[in-house]
């Protein structure tokens, strides 16, 4: 058995693998939180809740109208991005001008709300969804077996996660909607309509916690609380990349998985807690985080 630093070598990768699976939902979720965050100024509490929207739109699909896994990929994102929408049409925007604490309350209380309805109605032990036939089983990497599904997780959300950045950072249409943000009333003497830019800005960030829902669908019970076991280690994610940095969500995202992963091997009573330390020490030394921008 090969041993690294005094680990067994398939305990060791099998964590990292752990790690990166959970880095992989850390980034896509921080990185819709990012753009929430940084181009509409809400703290959007509700965004572990819309995750578990994701995972039971893809699991609904399934049941009743018999839509399978990849399929709901698109079609959940899409559902859950109108509901966000809608959310933002009749209660996010009337938030854009008062105090962040207001939205965080307000989109607290909502994620409770939601949370509540499906535990009401779908109880709260969870349902399975089958991971789809063409990733069932394990590949044989010389050094362990990587489970297929979880393979594809990860290059699923690297994929979306490198996009997402290119199209806000790369593309005409992300100059638009920074430049809306900062500078609305003069973007909008351009002809732009700075209001549905706004909303479809929130639906994509919604829409991105639905798609990592369904990725999650497979592996984790689809449940009412599955929001739950990410969202405060999502937010310290946030933090520790900088408010509002898209690119520090994801790098930061998938650092602190592994980190995490690691802990587990070599110090399993710290690894609960090792990533809001690392957001101590970050806040300690660069207050605006890894990537953010000085105030």
């Amino acid at each position: 058995m090969i041993m690294i630093f005094g680990i067994p070598g398939p305990l060791l990768f099998g964590q990292l693998l752990l790690g990166l699976i959970n880095g992989a939902f850390y980034a896509m979720l921080s990185m819709g939180l990012a753009i929430i965050f940084g181009m509409l100024n809400i703290i959007n509490f509700a965004h572990g809740a819309l995750f578990m929207m994701g995972a039971f739109a893809s699991w609904m699909l399934l049941q009743y109208a018999g839509i399978g896994y990849f399929p709901s990929l698109i079609l959940a994102p899409l559902i859950i991005g109108v509901f966000g929408v809608i959310l933002e049409r009749t209660i996010i925007s009337r938030l854009y001008h008062l105090d962040h604490l207001y939205g965080l309350l307000l989109t607290f209380g909502l994620a409770l709300v939601i949370q509540g309805l499906f535990r009401n109605y779908y109880g709260s032990s969870g349902l399975p969804y089958r991971i789809p036939d063409v990733l069932q089983g394990a590949t044989d990497v010389g050094f362990m077996f990587l489970p297929n599904y979880r393979a594809w997780v990860v290059v699923a959300a690297v994929v979306v996660c490198v996009a997402t950045w290119a199209i806000i950072e790369k593309t005409p249409l992300g100059a638009t909607l920074r430049a809306a943000t900062e500078n609305a009333p003069l973007v909008q003497a351009f002809g732009v309509n700075v209001p549905r830019v706004i909303t479809l800005t929130y639906g994509g960030g919604v829409a991105l916690a639905a798609f990592a829902g369904v990725l999650a669908a497979p592996i984790y019970s689809v449940n009412p609380n599955m929001g739950d076991n990410f969202i405060n280690t999502v937010f310290a994610v946030v933090v520790i990349g900088g408010m509002g940095s898209i690119m520090g969500s994801i790098v930061t995202g998938f650092a602190l998985g592994v980190i995490e992963g690691l802990t587990k091997v070599f110090y399993p009573q710290a690894s609960a807690t090792v990533v809001f330390l690392v957001m101590v020490i970050v806040l300690l030394t660069l207050p605006h985080g890894l990537f953010g921008r000085r105030a």
